[in-house]
């Protein structure tokens, strides 16, 4: 399970990124980068919702 914690924080890594690609496009040449949008919140959403169920995936193996 430690595995995919390593993995949870890769998401976050990817989603400052993408957010940094976008504003340095934006603020040199005005364009907005909507690819790079997408790409950094999905990367957020995915960040919470896999972290959402490694903490009830935790919780019920140690209920058992």
């Amino acid at each position: 399970m430690k595995f995919s914690r390593v993995f949870l924080y890769a998401y976050l890594i990817f989603a400052i990124y993408f957010a940094y690609v976008a504003i340095t496009k934006y603020t040199e040449a005005g364009t907005i980068d909507y690819p790079s949008i997408l790409l950094s919140a999905t990367a957020i959403f995915v960040f919470f919702f896999r972290r959402n169920f490694i903490k009830k995936f935790d919780k019920r193996n140690n209920s058992k």
